[in-house]
């Protein structure tokens, strides 16, 4: 019904008195509103006039629905329906800061449903900006005030290409509790917070540091509560940036490449040049075949020299491996210039020192951990590309 309905309803039931106003909600009966005449709060001097489309409310003070009720046990009953259907789904009581469910509120499991687990969401660190082997995530602790408790949150990480079967390689799960918080996990994954935010925002973060480069990742999150239940996953896939080259070397093996090409090439020559773009990189061989072809492009291209002084066999085993270059990639590394660079980006690495008893993780709720924090810096080797200009 109407609010409006519903205040001269209490005036009518007479819980409403003409000389009492209701705290927190006035009525205005402006130029276009129009206000019943049983209603005493819309009489205003000189406000007597009716026009047709009512105004109703403007709320000057917030104040929780039960405190309009006079009737104590009548207000009581309203204030634990509310807080019921706020944190308990309407389906059990607020006892202190949990739910205790009703009989009717089990799930299949036998688990109780009455206090949903809410669906933690996973998303790139703002602090870090990926690299060719590092990737942050972050999400924000999804314990509610009242009622369900996390325990843990769930990490699974696994990349995902056109070589691997996904459903065949599960990739790793990790306990954020006990595996990294504990230290136990693997080096290459440590816990942490984004830096500068504020402790009491409760923001998890985890740091990926042994990623491979340009490659794509899966990565999943779930929560889990003291009794054992999972909420919904949470997913998010990234590719990490192109592989790091030393653009400085690479048109230094050019230039050695074409010196070997230069003129009669004998066998140990020939064997020196194999041997040199077989030894470095899927990057970097793209890279000395950019600089070959811009610097000696009258003297031949790369692939047909190649072929000329190698022979078709090594000339294939040498140029199939650039076909393992993305288009992403192999587009950025045909660069007028790259440019290496170190960022250094100051993180909050951390850690506790607590030891929690095996088979008992549910039992246990992950804010009671007492978790220390220490600012690291985590150094960021990058490529810089600077694109021709057309």
């Amino acid at each position: 019904m109407p609010f409006i309905t519903y205040l001269s309803g209490l005036l009518t039931a007479q819980m409403l008195s003409d000389d009492q106003l209701i705290l927190g909600v006035e009525i205005h009966c402006e130029e276009k509103g129009r206000c019943p005449s049983t209603c005493h709060l819309c009489r205003r001097p000189g406000k007597e006039q009716l026009s047709p489309t009512p105004v109703l409310l403007e709320v000057n003070r917030v104040a929780p629905l039960y405190s309009l009720i006079q009737d104590n046990y009548t207000k009581e009953a309203f204030r634990s329906a509310m807080m019921s259907l706020s944190w308990c789904s309407g389906k059990g009581d607020v006892i202190d800061d949990w739910c205790r469910c009703d009989l009717s509120a089990f799930d299949e499991h036998g688990l109780p449903s009455c206090s949903p687990l809410p669906q933690p969401v996973l998303r790139l660190s703002p602090s870090i900006e990926p690299s060719s082997t590092v990737i942050a995530l972050e999400w924000l602790d999804v314990q509610p005030v009242i009622g369900t408790k996390v325990s843990d949150y769930i990490l699974h990480h696994k990349k995902v290409d056109e070589y691997t079967d996904t459903d065949l390689y599960t990739g790793e799960f990790m306990s954020f509790a006990e595996d990294l918080l504990s230290g136990v996990g693997s080096s290459c994954v440590a816990a942490g917070r984004g830096h500068g935010e504020v402790p009491e925002t409760n923001i998890y973060a985890v740091i990926f540091k042994c990623l491979e480069p340009d490659s794509l990742y899966k990565f999943t999150l779930y929560a889990v509560d003291t009794r054992g239940r999972h909420s919904e996953l949470s997913t998010v896939t990234l590719r990490t940036a192109c592989p790091l080259v030393d653009d400085t070397k690479a048109e230094e093996i050019a230039d050695k490449i074409y010196n070997l090409y230069n003129g009669y090439t004998s066998g140990k020559e020939q064997q020196t040049a194999y041997n040199t773009l077989m030894e470095v990189s899927v990057s970097m061989l793209f890279r000395v075949q950019h600089h070959y072809n811009f610097h000696y492009e009258k003297f031949g291209d790369f692939v047909w020299r190649s072929e000329d002084e190698l022979g078709p066999r090594k000339a294939h085993l040498i140029l199939r491996r650039l076909e393992k270059v993305s288009s992403h990639c192999s587009t950025l590394l045909r660069s007028a210039y790259i440019q290496n660079r170190i960022d250094t980006v100051p993180y909050l690495l951390c850690c506790t020192e607590e030891t929690r008893p095996s088979g008992m993780v549910w039992y246990n709720i992950l804010k009671d951990i007492k978790i220390t924090c220490e600012e690291k810096m985590v150094h960021m080797s990058r490529n810089i590309y600077y694109l021709k200009m057309s």
